[in-house]
């Protein structure tokens, strides 16, 4: 890094507000709220507060800390412990697929703002070429107590015209072009959001990180007025307390963390190199975690009190109304958008408010990967445009990959990488970074670094958390998570058919979450090879940190002993 000076955040509010516009995103608007219910209500709060406190908050920390020591990305940074430098390569390998997919929330996400300005909504009724003969807006009022299927002109709208969704993933079929489009102007506006660097990212993120929670009050304030609202809160808050019982409920307050808080992809280590090496991160950390949770909670409110007018409307059990992921934002919302008065406003609104949640995470997601590669090739990377033409080709190799989700099978490969490249991968991710920092690199010896860094003490925080009770809450949570796995399977609405994805789709589902973790025995074995001597010897020196070049490290504040 000699004669490179490495990119700062302009100012201290810059890093919390791209931590917050990171990883404040869509699981924090349709996974959370649907877990809540799904898991016993208020209940749920109870593992999901200890899995914030003993896994969300810990890694969170860790990560932001050790990349604002190390002032490397999510590859570099592990030469703090370059035996364990695979743990880098594939965190980052993860971060790459999950940039993939994620554009494509976002491509679905304008097309519904799009078609929002059309009056009555396309989804509201079923005079579209695209509605079959069992189209009915009173499908779910009628669910219940007739044998017939009928449609909801919402889910014909998504599965029909949205996705032109076909029977399975062995034949995706052509491409649909008007969702190709909507996904190149995704990677269009990520493009430049960060072809300058941080210093565009930064300021980007003061309207992308803020302005989603202006739309989410003001849709708060209208859902609150409306018939069944209570209802909606009752099944939101009420606990079942039988439910704690269950071990899928810890699974998915466990595993809910890491798509809430955004950890073990390399970006938050990413985030936390830019910071100033004194910078008092532990008090944007805490902020963070506030912000964070809190935003959760109120989109609790917004959807729940919205499904809540919908049982309302329909006069049918709420139970049967909640749907997850994909169709809780693209079904179920618009449908009572629908219902409520001057449709469009607030179909755009809600629309607007995912886009902007969905695009500074998807932006600093990219952003993350590139600082990776910069932190390797820093010489050239610098030189002239070349960062931003490896930009350009990041996006577009993102976008080559996305199309295979926007064809008419592209739903069955959209599940397929989320299924698989998820939560039981990063919670090995995060398992090995907590070891290897704490036990290679040693505790001690980072939380004197942490003193130097903040000027204060910690205490025993690091001892009590990293060193023990984080890996041993996440191990028991990937165990349990490994009992409850069940094979991938997608519900089709329009039918009304469970599809089962076939045995050679889930082994490259798993190919694909195999391909991450490998690099982490492959660096290893690469390192040691390369190194001269008795291999004891030679896994003696990888343990040892390499902090040559990084410029606030001095010799004599930061001399190393073995461990």
């Amino acid at each position: 890094m000699t004669g490179i000076v490495r990119d700062k955040w302009l100012n201290k509010l810059d890093f919390l507000l791209a931590c917050i516009g990171f990883s404040v995103g869509l699981g924090n608007v349709w996974r959370f709220p649907y877990l809540c219910y799904k898991n016993g209500g208020g209940a749920f709060l109870i593992p999901y507060f200890i899995s914030v406190v003993l896994g969300g908050i810990p890694m969170f920390c860790l990560e932001v800390f050790v990349g604002q020591f190390m002032a490397r990305g999510g590859i570099e940074v592990w030469n703090i412990v370059p035996l364990m430098k695979g743990i880098g390569y594939a965190s980052v390998v993860v971060l790459f697929m999950l940039n993939c997919y994620y554009n494509v929330i976002l491509a679905w996400a304008i097309y519904y703002l799009v078609a929002s300005f059309n009056y009555p909504v396309s989804w509201s009724h079923c005079n579209n070429a695209w509605n079959t003969l069992q189209c009915s807006t009173d499908a779910f009022k009628n669910s219940t107590n007739s044998s017939a299927l009928k449609i909801d002109p919402a889910i014909e709208y998504w599965e029909h015209r949205v996705l032109g969704l076909n029977k399975g993933i062995e034949n995706v079929g052509t491409i649909k072009l008007d969702l190709m489009f909507c996904l190149l102007a995704a990677w269009i506006v990520v493009y430049f959001c960060i072809w300058k660097g941080i210093k565009t990212s930064g300021r980007v993120m003061y309207f992308t990180a803020t302005s989603p929670y202006v739309l989410m009050i003001t849709l708060l304030i209208r859902v609150a007025t409306l018939p069944g609202a209570r209802m909606g809160l009752e099944y939101y808050l009420i606990p079942k307390w039988e439910r704690l019982l269950a071990m899928e409920v810890w699974v998915d307050s466990g595993t809910q963390i890491f798509f809430s808080y955004s950890i073990a992809i390399g970006t938050l280590v990413a985030l936390g190199s830019y910071n100033d090496f004194h910078h008092n991160s532990v008090r944007d950390c805490v902020l963070f975690s506030v912000v964070n949770s809190g935003t959760s909670f109120l989109a609790g409110f917004v959807i729940f009190m919205t499904l809540g007018f919908m049982s309302e409307r329909t006069g049918i059990p709420i139970q049967n109304v909640v749907a997850s992921g994909p169709g809780l934002a693209f079904v179920v919302y618009p449908k009572a958008l629908a219902e409520m008065p001057i449709t469009s406003l607030w179909s755009v609104l809600f629309f607007a408010m995912i886009i902007l949640l969905g695009i500074d995470s998807q932006f600093v997601g990219v952003e993350g990967f590139i600082t990776s590669f910069n932190d390797i090739f820093p010489v050239w990377m610098n030189k002239g445009k070349n960062k931003q033409i490896f930009i350009a080709v990041v996006c577009l190799m993102n976008f080559g990959i996305g199309l295979t989700m926007v064809t008419h099978g592209g739903m069955y490969v959209f599940q397929l990488f989320d299924y698989y490249i998820g939560s039981r991968i990063i919670i090995i991710i995060a398992v090995l970074e907590c070891l290897s920092i704490c036990y290679f690199y040693g505790i001690k010896r980072f939380s004197r670094n942490l003193n130097e860094m903040f000027g204060f003490s910690l205490g025993y925080i690091p001892h009590i958390f990293w060193g023990a009770l984080t890996p041993i809450f996440l191990l028991i949570i990937f165990i349990m998570s490994t009992i409850v796995y069940s094979e991938l399977e997608y519900k089709r609405g329009s039918d009304n058919v469970v599809y089962k994805f076939p045995s050679w789709s889930v082994k490259v589902g798993w190919t694909m979450a195999n391909s991450c973790l490998v690099f982490v025995p492959i660096i290893a074995c690469i390192g040691i090879l390369r190194e001269g001597g008795p291999i004891i010897e030679r896994i003696k020196k990888l343990l040892q940190p390499k902090l040559k070049g990084i410029e606030h490290f001095t010799n004599e504040s930061h001399q190393m002993k073995p461990v």
